[in-house]
């Protein structure tokens, strides 16, 4: 078993990691798409105040506790794995400050949609929905198979 900076926790905080990750991804998926649908209501009508009550619980309830998880226990485990000095890890570390400053822009975006004051259409935010999948794909990759 591996040893070090987690000791035998080392397994229970992977596992937990990825949770963390797949939990705040899936609200990463799921808040631009309801965006597309904020869109199509008219301010102050109970369909636009619906929405904003489901978009301020995802965020809160879900994407900002997993993303925090996410970055505390996978700051632990690459401390433990001294990943610090692998190039796949500076890609990959690069990758997630993107995603989380992609969470910055969600969480504006719904700020703007609490006030009546959205910015976007719905086509933006249908091409929103995008990113993160992409940066997740070059995350899984990075991690995974560790071309560099």
């Amino acid at each position: 078993m591996m040893e070090g900076f987690l000791g035998g926790a080392y397994l229970w905080v992977k596992a937990v990691h990825v949770i963390a990750v797949i939990s705040w991804m899936a609200g990463m998926l799921y808040l631009p798409r309801l965006y597309v649908y904020h869109c199509d209501a008219a301010p102050g009508s109970d369909k636009s105040e619906t929405f904003k009550v489901m978009e301020r619980r995802l965020l809160r309830a879900i994407i900002n506790p997993a993303m925090i998880l996410a970055w505390i226990l996978g700051l632990a485990l690459a401390f433990h794995l001294d990943a610090w000095s692998e190039p796949w890890f500076h890609a990959k570390f690069a990758l997630a400050i993107i995603l989380s400053t992609f969470h910055a822009g969600l969480s504006r975006w719904r700020r703007h949609f609490a006030a009546d004051a959205n910015r976007h259409t719905a086509r933006f935010y249908r091409a929103m929905n995008e990113v993160p999948t992409v940066l997740m794909i070059g995350i899984v990759i990075l991690v995974i198979v560790r071309p560099f």
